[in-house]
């Protein structure tokens, strides 16, 4: 059995459990009524820069004990689309283990993807994700996929197959989006670059995303996996999105001429 051990912890967030905890819960805020979201898009930067979006956009969802975890593949390590083996991830809060029975629906459903473990064992989009969900709900299983492919056509496939995987389920699956927005330009540059890629994902536009961030240039590091979330919330009848937040670098680090912008966002 694979255990994936922490890649970033003490970098990204803090590598001690109860630190970790209190960090995590500072940035939840509370609400009257939770969302029933089949999918968020959240950033993945260090909790420093980007904890108060992702915090925003958790605390404002259900969380499920059923999670599929998608995030770009930084390193190129691996298969294109690769899923991460049977096991569990090993993080500062504890264990979590990879959902068997869902990875072996969703490979049977998606021709593309692979078992592999290589493109995540040093991947942080997904790892960042899961304090947020461990301070949530106690009780959860996931698979995490780590997509290195810009393909539509199998960016498409995967969005259907989860879809068909999500159908067939007897409880909730809650679809996580990991992605930074505009890197490395302006505030306001990004700002306007990152409306364009919104609207497309507020309007549940798969095709729509996929070319506006080509055409445009926006760079949106997560914006394949965030495709293949569209595709399958599409096909689960999601009609609109809900942004929740949208923040920069800057507000942290005081640099407003050159910030990476992160967006937080619940297709309901």
């Amino acid at each position: 059995m694979w255990i994936r051990e922490p890649s970033v912890a003490g970098q990204f967030y803090p590598a001690n459990s109860n630190e970790l905890r209190r960090t995590v819960e500072a940035f939840f805020q509370k609400s009257d009524s939770l969302l029933e979201a089949k999918a968020i898009v959240v950033p993945h930067a260090g909790y420093i820069y980007s904890g108060a979006v992702a915090g925003k956009v958790f605390s404002a969802v259900r969380i499920p004990q059923k999670i599929i975890l998608l995030g770009p593949n930084h390193s190129g390590r691996g298969e294109s689309l690769a899923l991460s083996p049977e096991g569990a991830w090993r993080m500062p809060s504890g264990i979590v283990g990879v959902d068997e029975e869902m990875n072996q629906a969703l490979l049977a459903a998606c021709s593309n993807l692979r078992e592999d473990s290589a493109a995540h064992s040093r991947e942080h989009s997904l790892e960042v994700q899961i304090p947020f969900i461990q301070a949530m709900q106690t009780e959860f299983r996931f698979s995490a996929i780590c997509v290195g492919t810009a393909r539509y056509s199998m960016l498409e496939e995967l969005g259907h197959g989860m879809a068909r995987v999500i159908q067939s389920e007897n409880k909730p699956v809650l679809m996580v989006a990991s992605s930074d927005m505009t890197h490395y330009e302006s505030a306001d540059t990004a700002a306007g670059q990152d409306r364009f890629a919104i609207d497309r994902i507020l309007a549940v536009d798969p095709e729509g995303l996929y070319r506006v961030v080509l055409d445009k240039d926006i760079s949106m590091c997560g914006f394949a996996p965030t495709v293949a979330v569209l595709v399958a919330c599409r096909a689960l009848g999601v009609a609109s999105g809900r942004l929740i937040e949208y923040s920069n670098s800057g507000v942290a680090s005081g640099d407003y001429d050159r910030v990476v912008a992160y967006a937080g966002i619940a297709l309901a």
